[in-house]
């Protein structure tokens, strides 16, 4: 419900709610999005049986996504049947779908090992009987662009309705071939947040839309604006880590550490980036590491409020190349706490964590509370959560919520060590208006690693050597 409504923010001009007739939780998500009354078209997939065709009446979807699989190896393989036999299930499939009141979007499974004249004669009979739209599905990924601009330019001389394009990623090129795609004459995309989907993937909504926008200079309405934070959503609701390389969203799509880059960067940001982070919702984020060249870690240390001599900094940069050097992932947390060290300043947190307690257990709701020391004051949270960690970091930040607006952005967690008293690394990555920042915890209590790396990411966040006790 919360993806639904949030791809419905986003601009999407259908939503695919899931697939009535798979389980009754899955008719249940169809039928209270169907409800909501969004802008966008509610739509439910389906096989063509009968059975499945009255679930998406039932559900109260606005349209059907009906697939019906056209290739020969597909009829012969998984269905024993002949071409004749599907042409005639199409029709009747196509005809009972609008006699229950949807839209019919007619889809050609593995339509790109169909014979083509095969293909266009099942559109021709999908169309006839009473088909809105029509879609070729790369089921199995292997088109190649110049394949899917010479398919789909074939299909839109003989095809009068709608043609939509759905691909899959397993040669890692769904976004170019559904560009492709649409530029021979698709006038409609299937697309996934994250490239999520079967296998590799589908094609990818932010890398398609993106790339209409900043490269074809097409006018799409997508709010471009949600789509890091939709991305974000998607992969904490679905349990599914965005690559850190990800194209447009990833960790790393808008993160600096290369010296020679860094500095084009502060000059001036087309330097190296190719589109503006703020597109997409996105924040520009200068990486330390033994990459990293002089410039990038001064503008770190400013944003700290730091400004050390000129031999500090010498001995500040030298030891960040070093703890690169030994493999070590260099985090914002440790910049501070290198400089903090060299420059002889306080080690005083301004976020000092006093008390944790956490319950959690079978049938039991886990749930934390906490007392933090908050600039010499104490401030208490309590909170609840999906597990012990969720709670626990839950009431950290409902205990400095009304001092500090911090969110969570990513968590990562590792064992670094085998047996059951294993060493867990966690990194986090959190936000603070428009600056982001890295930390990690290491301990064998997967808890206390995460308050480890969450309070550091904070007491990063929060410290401003220019303005002490503005935190």
């Amino acid at each position: 419900m919360r993806i639904a409504k949030r791809l419905d923010e986003l601009g999407v001009d259908v939503i695919e709610a899931g697939f009535a007739a798979a389980s009754e939780g899955e008719m249940e998500a169809v039928s209270l999005i169907a409800k909501q009354g969004f802008r966008a078209e509610i739509s439910s997939c389906a096989r063509g049986t009968r059975g499945d065709i009255e679930a998406v009446a039932k559900s109260g979807a606005d349209s059907i996504h009906l697939v019906i699989p056209t290739s020969d190896i597909h009829l012969k393989y998984k269905l024993n049947k002949t071409r004749e036999q599907m042409l005639k299930i199409t029709e009747e499939c196509v005809q009972l779908a609008k006699s229950s009141g949807l839209i019919v979007e007619l889809s050609a499974e593995d339509a790109t090992r169909t014979e083509l004249d095969f293909l266009k004669k099942v559109y021709e009979v999908g169309i006839a009987a009473g088909a809105d739209r029509v879609v070729a599905c790369d089921t199995v990924g292997v088109l190649t662009p110049e394949k899917s601009y010479e398919l789909f330019s074939a299909l839109y001389d003989s095809v009068k309705v709608p043609i939509s394009v759905h691909c899959h990623n397993d040669f890692g090129m769904a976004v170019a071939n559904s560009i492709a795609a649409l530029r021979a004459g698709a006038t409609q995309v299937h697309a996934t947040i994250n490239g999520l989907g079967e296998r590799a993937g589908n094609a990818s909504l932010e890398e398609i839309v993106v790339s209409l926008k900043q490269l074809y200079n097409l006018d799409v309405s997508i709010k471009t604006e949600l789509l890091y934070s939709t991305s974000q959503l998607v992969s904490r609701l679905t349990g599914i880590p965005v690559q850190p390389n990800k194209a447009i969203v990833g960790e790393n799509a808008f993160t600096h550490e290369s010296g020679i880059h860094t500095q084009g960067l502060l000059a001036h940001p087309l330097t190296y980036e190719p589109i503006a982070p703020e597109l997409v919702g996105g924040t520009r984020r200068i990486s330390p590491g033994k990459h990293s060249g002089t410039h990038g870690i001064r503008a770190a240390l400013e944003k700290m409020g730091l400004q050390p001599n000129e031999e500090q900094f010498k001995e500040i940069f030298q030891r960040i190349k070093d703890l690169g050097d030994k493999g070590k992932t260099v985090m914002d947390a440790d910049v501070l706490a290198i400089a903090e060290n060299v420059m002889g300043l306080s080690k005083a947190k301004p976020i000092l964590l006093q008390e944790l307690t956490v319950v959690s257990g079978d049938k039991v709701t886990p749930t934390a509370s906490v007392r933090l020391r908050l600039n010499g004051k104490d401030v208490w949270g309590a909170a609840v959560g999906v597990g012990p960690v969720d709670a626990a970091i839950n009431a950290v930040k409902n205990a400095i919520a009304e001092v500090e607006p911090i969110t969570l952005e990513q968590y990562n967690v590792k064992a670094i060590t085998g047996g059951t008293d294993a060493m867990v690394e966690v990194v986090v990555r959190m936000r603070k208006g428009d600056r982001v920042v890295t930390a990690m915890g290491v301990r064998e209590d997967i808890v206390k690693a995460s308050m480890e790396a969450v309070l550091s990411a904070m007491n990063v966040l929060v410290t401003d050597y220019n303005n002490k006790n503005n935190h």
